[in-house]
């Protein structure tokens, strides 16, 4: 591996605290008022996506409200029985959806949050008041470290220490060794700010048997956990089945409106329905939001699977497509994906690249990258890649011919 290749590997791949969103702001936007420049790019942008005729994923928020709404309409019948009666503080349909979630993590029981970021502190706390530690062993670029502006330390009392900072989930030694004792482990799988990577089987197993030798809970912050069942080769039950606690996300993969759960132990998550109500998570009605969710479980997680498949076609295709184009220096991370997720690094400023990229979908009508381009390093930048449905359209000439029109963008 070369120098260059090192570096990338080793650098904190979302620049923390960078919202993708505005990373790369395009030479279009130098001279503005960056909120003004980064409204704009976004507008433009969501038409460019809207009008393509090709895309590898189309992230929701991206859709107008009445094609979320004609999209939930068309689903949303094969899901529920719609003549029930409407949720009331928790009921009904979204005790549904717990108790499918439950099972579908081989968990007692399950608690539905409006958010994944209330309902980890919510799951880690109680943990926390059963071990008499609130300390959280995590990774360096674990989202609630990077993303949740402290929420662990500034709301719930809990006491973030950081295992490693190295592009990996953690070792067994690493937790083994660590300095101090702690009482729950949170393993983030996939690690996405790494390139959404994951630990082999064994090692993941003897990472938590580690930490238990230690006393301490596990607890994954499984936002992606639906799509890991390809590279670890085992059902969602045995994955979670490793962890206390799980929490999963209903958006990220499902394509849902929002919303998460966590599951664990019956006592536990009764627990945690107490503190979703002192936290302001017991909302009137969640019915909507609990819908997208059973109709992403129903449609899109069973395609999973054949979307991390169809990503490695993607991922080998475009490092063929650069080397194709003699692009100086390309890395798709990892070479061979551990999800339907991952990121591609090249030697360029985030801005030209996410110019170039929204000036292909514009011309072309083929969005080959539809996130923004983040800096990554000196002289170096990386975006995030998603194959979801629409990508399975794509062959890997087709991928291909789209590196060309893109690198036909950027300068000589």
């Amino acid at each position: 591996m070369s120098d260059t290749a090192e570096t990338a590997a080793g650098q904190d791949p979302m620049t923390v605290g960078q919202d993708p969103e505005t990373a790369g702001q395009g030479p279009e936007g130098a001279g503005q008022d960056p909120e003004e420049a980064a409204e704009r790019l976004r507008e433009r942008r969501s038409a460019a996506l809207r009008a393509a005729r090709r895309v590898l994923w189309q992230p929701s928020h991206q859709h107008t409200v009445r094609e979320r709404l004609a999209w939930l309409n068309d689903g949303a019948e094969s899901v529920y029985d719609l003549d029930r009666p409407v949720d009331m503080y928790g009921g009904q349909i979204v005790e549904t959806l717990e108790e499918r979630v439950a099972g579908l993590l081989g968990k007692e029981a399950a608690a539905f949050f409006p958010t994944g970021t209330m309902a980890q502190q919510v799951a880690l706390r109680c943990w926390a008041g059963r071990t008499g530690n609130p300390t959280v062993a995590l990774h360096a670029l674990g989202h609630p470290e990077v993303h949740e502006r402290q929420a662990f330390s500034q709301v719930s009392g809990l006491r973030p220490v950081r295992v490693t900072d190295e592009p990996r989930l953690p070792t067994a030694q690493e937790v083994r060794d660590f300095e101090e004792p702690f009482g729950a482990l949170l393993l983030e799988l996939p690690l996405r700010d790494a390139g959404f990577v994951l630990p082999s089987w064994e090692e993941l197993s003897e990472v938590v048997e580690a930490a238990r030798d230690r006393d301490a809970v596990v607890h994954f912050d499984g936002a992606r956990l639906w799509e890991c069942t390809s590279h670890f080769g085992r059902p969602l039950d045995e994955i979670a089945g490793l962890a206390d606690s799980v929490y999963v996300s209903f958006y990220k993969s499902l394509g849902g409106f929002g919303g998460a759960v966590i599951a664990g132990p019956k006592t536990l998550i009764d627990e945690a329905k107490t503190w979703r109500h002192r936290y302001g998570g017991m909302i009137l009605q969640q019915f909507p939001t609990a819908l997208a969710a059973l109709i992403g479980l129903d449609r899109e997680l069973p395609r999973l699977p054949e979307y991390v498949a169809h990503a490695r076609v993607v991922a080998a295709a475009l490092r063929e497509g650069f080397t194709e184009a003699k692009v100086p220096w390309a890395r798709v991370h990892p070479e061979e994906p551990h999800t339907h997720q991952f990121q591609v690094w090249l030697p360029y400023d985030p801005d030209v690249l996410t110019d170039a990229a929204l000036r292909q979908t514009e011309e072309t009508k083929t969005s080959l990258f539809s996130q923004s381009w983040m800096r990554g390093g000196p002289g170096l930048a990386l975006t995030e890649v998603t194959v979801a449905a629409p990508a399975l359209e794509w062959t890997a000439q087709d991928v291909r011919a789209a590196v060309r029109e893109f690198v036909e963008r950027l300068p000589g």
